[in-house]
């Protein structure tokens, strides 16, 4: 079974920044493509980024393109994401989600990741 863990969430001011974390217990977390969705109160999750097992590709969503950075650290099973320039909009749960099938070309849909985190808050004040 594998487990995600998220750290990092909490308030901050629109323009601050946030650094989210997410633990693995999966032995082939390396091989794993991992990624992270929002889901803001009324609204559908959405993907925000994600990463392949060996970080040489990572895609993100339009909306947080160039403020936003996935990376991974697979000896320490854990895959990160820097967020700066925070807006409001950006308030949500972020979860943070595995894909075994799809190591090499992670997916955009929340039904190709087979596991997924319990979720961590991010608000941000205006």
């Amino acid at each position: 079974q594998v487990q995600l863990v998220e750290f990092g969430g909490g308030l901050v001011q629109a323009g601050g920044s946030l650094r989210l974390s997410c633990a693995a217990s999966a032995r082939a977390f390396s091989t794993y493509a991992m990624g992270w969705f929002r889901q803001a109160p009324g609204k559908e999750r959405e993907f925000v980024a994600a990463i392949s097992w060996n970080g040489g590709s990572t895609y993100y969503a339009d909306s947080v393109k160039g403020r936003f950075t996935i990376s991974r650290d697979n000896a320490k099973k854990t895959v990160y994401l820097q967020m700066n320039s925070l807006k409001p909009e950006d308030t949500a749960v972020y979860y943070c989600a595995a894909s075994p099938r799809y190591g090499a070309s992670p997916r955009y849909g929340s039904s190709e990741y087979d596991y997924w985190g319990q979720g961590t808050q991010v608000t941000v004040s205006s």
